[in-house]
């Protein structure tokens, strides 16, 4: 059996960090369904424990230091 997953769509200003409201820049799929949005800030503070619970990981934290 295949499960087709529909990809996400892209992170736009409208999207907010879970933990503080900031602009998310980092979309976290998780194994048990569902996703979680960070800010770079928070991304940081918790990527040990995001790596341990994604299933994906959209992360458009370059887009912070494009010009």
């Amino acid at each position: 059996m295949n499960t087709a997953v529909a990809p996400s769509s892209p992170l736009t200003a409208a999207d907010r960090c879970d933990r503080c409201g900031a602009q998310a820049y980092l979309r976290v799929e998780l194994q048990t369904g569902g996703e979680l949005l960070f800010c770079a800030h928070h991304a940081r503070e918790h990527g040990d424990k995001i790596k341990q619970i994604a299933a994906a990981v959209t992360d458009d934290t370059h887009k912070l230091s494009e010009r």
